[in-house]
């Protein structure tokens, strides 16, 4: 018996590694064969990679309670989106782009509430607002996931906006995008015909079967998979017709330690793909074959980063100006309890 390390720290919610068996169909597109592809250069022609991620934030669990004594559950929570815009070529800095938090009221049942104000006693502290959203149910969770939601929509929007158009014609050799967008996640319904990349830094769903899962761990350091395609939701019984397709490769950012199993380092990645399509348009193609290039570029050390080298160097530093712009939870719930005590007349 071999015993290795998954690479992510043990304090996280997940490992980098579950491989639970993908129960639908998944199609060769690119070639029939199973072999490494090695990495091309990035052209010329792209110009622009945003790199684009999210992060939600429960504040305080909340308990309303209406004229008629009725209770039902909610919570105060926020969220913040943006993107590292930078140059693939290196010809300029990394900059931030649209990193801004959001605060919400989120509570199950028919009340009809204006947002809530949370004046500060010092004015340089600022003004948190939290604007009244509701959710579906009485679940406990319900509150979290209606911020997770809400989120996932203005990273999606965000992803939209930045990503140049994507036609997705067989042949045409100038269709690869000039701004790239690489998201945290797999690709969302809708972003189909945008240039964007689902970067998904674990692989929970194996999607290859034991017969082609061993490629991955001989990969070289910028070599990918080739190209394959499923249906979102595939339960292999027939019950997913009319989700949305994707298009799917994986790719080896580095190197793993010799104490880390074999998969290490390889982040899955994908895009849309049009319904049965036994074809892979040109510009996913280029994506793809720049990919390895790009992601080895801007892989996170171990020594820098305990989620490397899939928490690429871009998403970290979004990360910490994420958690800058949201402001610090202790001070927060402060706030909070300050404005509840004052709304309840415990403070003069």
């Amino acid at each position: 018996m071999r015993i290795r390390l998954d690479p992510w720290p043990i304090d996280t919610l997940d490992g980098q590694l579950t491989l639970e068996p993908f129960k639908g169909l998944v199609f060769n597109v690119e070639t029939d064969g199973w072999h490494a592809i090695a990495a091309q250069a990035i052209p010329a022609r792209v110009r622009q990679i945003c790199v684009v991620d999210g992060k939600p934030r429960m504040e305080a669990r909340l308990l309303l309670e209406d004229e008629t004594g009725t209770l039902s559950l909610a919570g105060f929570g926020a969220f913040v989106v943006g993107a590292v815009s930078l140059c693939p070529h290196g010809s300029r800095q990394a900059e931030l782009r649209e990193v801004k938090a959001q605060r919400v009221l989120a509570y199950s049942g028919d009340l009809k509430l204006e947002p809530t104000r949370l004046s500060p006693r010092n004015p340089h502290t600022g003004l948190l607002e939290y604007a009244p959203v509701t959710f579906a149910g009485a679940q406990l969770e319900g509150a979290k996931a209606r911020v997770q939601r809400l989120m996932l929509d203005a990273e999606q929007q965000l992803s939209r906006d930045l990503a140049s158009v994507m036609p997705l014609d067989e042949t045409d050799q100038n269709v690869l995008p000039e701004t790239l967008v690489l998201q945290d996640g797999p690709v969302r319904v809708g972003e189909a015909g945008r240039a964007v990349i689902g970067c998904v830094k674990t692989l929970h769903t194996d999607y290859l079967g034991a017969d082609r899962i061993g490629l991955l761990g001989t990969l070289k350091p910028g070599e990918r998979t080739p190209i394959l395609r499923f249906t979102v939701g595939d339960r292999g019984d027939g019950s997913s017709s009319g989700r949305e397709q994707r298009f799917t490769w994986y790719v080896r950012l580095s190197e793993p330690p010799f104490y880390q199993h074999p998969l290490a380092g390889v982040m899955r990645l994908e895009m849309h793909a049009p319904e049965d399509v036994d074809f892979v348009p040109r510009a996913v193609l280029d994506a793809a074959n720049l990919s390895g290039t790009l992601l080895g570029r801007l892989a996170s050390a171990p020594h820098k980063d305990a989620r490397a080298p899939q928490n690429l160097i871009p998403t970290a530093a979004l990360e910490q100006a994420m958690s800058r712009a949201m402001g610090s939870q202790e001070l927060v719930t402060r706030r909070i309890r300050s404005h509840l005590a004052r709304e309840i007349g415990a403070v003069a």
